[in-house]
């Protein structure tokens, strides 16, 4: 039987005749001893046909088909084209060897094309690597290890990338922490500095956003009249009664009356918190989306905003999938932790995992355990984000769920273990109390300790009320 071997390279595709099959049989010893010299392994396997790649994306596509262990369809072409054909009917009478089974299993499904797998085979390509370029005509020296480098370069930037977009989400996110402390020292400046003038809209307008809104209508509040109800109505959400307040307000304002260049400069201010609030919401409205495409299933087990922090502070997602779960749930808490080891005190619990809505909603005693258990399922998340080849949420929403019932079962263990105490004390009570009725004898001093007793036992209601 004759036997081809299948040569996959960042060249291209190569097949391989092995002569003298009947002679020497399936001997590794005989190709071993034959490998180190080319004269000897040339007579051994001759080459048959060789496809290159057209272009280096081409070249990227059929290793990340060889190395996913599938069949391209330019595979099948080149092996249909140059093995012999098969009638239907007929057994073949030859055989492929591959260096992968996984690739043999995929290509004897489609083709019908008998591959065998197996030490000899391997020892086979082994010495065809180590002389292919004697095989290729027209091959400079240092062209195959170019090519080489450049498809391995490209190979390991496709797929596994440290960035996929995660460096988006890391400037995002610390953008948006410089955006707040922004329009924070924005707002305080125009709140101290329009509160001389206007000092009663201070107590009437809490929301930075409309405050500025508000400041940038008005400016002057001795020009206030009915005239600004709409526009201010407008800024309060439809609001017609806080509108008339602030109208009603600036009418009987006892501020004291600013000069035009600090109106100017007020107005400065009102404007920069309105715009830097705007670019907010739309950066936020970028992150979520970004976040979205990075790490779907982390957004979706702890938000998109503890994601953005987690990736950030861990510098990439591929961190943040290497980290366990007991360095994930510090993450952030770093000065604590090394605080509590020099100190001999208590290491943190947590540390940005608890912004997560499920640390808030958990006891104080419970706080640690949810901790620990949604930074085992963050783990699972990230890394199925970064190794997983399909983005969806499906993980990430199981996973919600699972620290969902995780949460409740918590709640509930922790309240059984209240109502036990709670009756085992009321039980010891009552046997103390029937102990010291036994051994008195006084009545008044009976009916004393059953009224204590009583208001001991008794619900809060019945306590306040007595």
């Amino acid at each position: 039987m004759t036997m081809y071997v299948l040569y996959e390279s960042s060249s291209g595709y190569a097949l391989f005749n092995v002569h003298g099959i009947n002679v020497i049989g399936q001997n590794v010893e005989a190709v071993l001893s034959s490998v180190s010299d080319f004269t000897r392994f040339g007579q051994i396997v001759k080459l048959t046909a060789f496809h290159p790649p057209q272009t280096a994306q081409d070249a990227l596509n059929q290793i990340n088909a060889i190395s996913e262990g599938y069949m391209s369809e330019e595979l099948r072409s080149f092996l249909e084209l140059n093995l012999p054909k098969v009638k239907e009917g007929e057994e073949p009478k030859f055989s492929l060897g591959v260096y992968d089974p996984k690739l043999g299993s995929c290509i004897s499904e489609c083709t019908k094309i008998p591959c065998q797998s197996n030490e000899f085979v391997q020892e086979l390509l082994r010495g065809v690597r180590q002389h292919f370029d004697r095989f290729i005509n027209d091959v400079k020296p240092g062209d195959l290890e170019k090519s080489q480098h450049g498809v391995a370069r490209t190979y390991s930037r496709a797929k596994f990338n440290d960035n996929k977009e995660d460096h988006m989400v890391i400037q995002t996110i610390s953008l948006l922490d410089t955006l707040d402390k922004d329009i924070n020292l924005y707002a305080m400046s125009t709140r101290e500095w329009y509160s001389w003038h206007f000092p009663e809209l201070e107590k009437i307008v809490n929301d930075n956003y409309m405050y500025a809104q508000v400041t940038k209508i008005v400016e002057d509040k001795s020009k206030l009249s009915e005239a600004y109800v709409p526009m201010l109505t407008e800024v309060f959400g439809g609001d017609e009664d806080k509108a008339r307040e602030v109208v009603k307000a600036g009418q009987a304002s006892f501020g004291l009356d600013l000069s035009p260049i600090d109106l100017i400069n007020v107005k400065t201010f009102a404007k920069g918190v309105i715009d830097l609030t705007d670019y907010r919401k739309q950066l936020y409205d970028y992150l979520v989306v970004k976040v979205n495409n990075v790490a779907p299933n982390l957004a979706a087990l702890i938000g998109e905003t503890v994601a953005a922090r987690l990736i950030s502070h861990a510098g990439s997602l591929r961190n943040l999938a290497m980290f366990p779960s007991s360095t994930l749930q510090i993450v952030g808490a770093e000065k604590a932790l090394s605080r509590a080891l020099r100190t001999k005190g208590k290491t943190p619990k947590h540390g940005l995992i608890f912004h997560s809505s499920f640390i808030g909603r958990a006891t104080g005693r419970n706080k640690g355990r949810i901790a620990r258990f949604l930074a085992s399922k963050c783990s699972i998340a990230a890394r199925v984000d970064y190794f997983g080849d399909h983005s969806s949420r499906d993980f990430g929403e199981k996973l919600r769920g699972q620290v969902e019932a995780r949460l409740h079962s918590v709640h509930v263990m922790e309240e059984a273990l209240e109502d036990s105490i709670s009756k085992e004390f009321s039980e010891k009570l009552r046997g103390q109390l029937e102990e010291r009725l036994d051994s008195l004898d006084n009545v008044d001093v009976m009916e004393e300790l059953l009224e204590d007793y009583v208001m001991v036992d008794a619900p809060e209601e019945e306590k306040q009320s007595s």
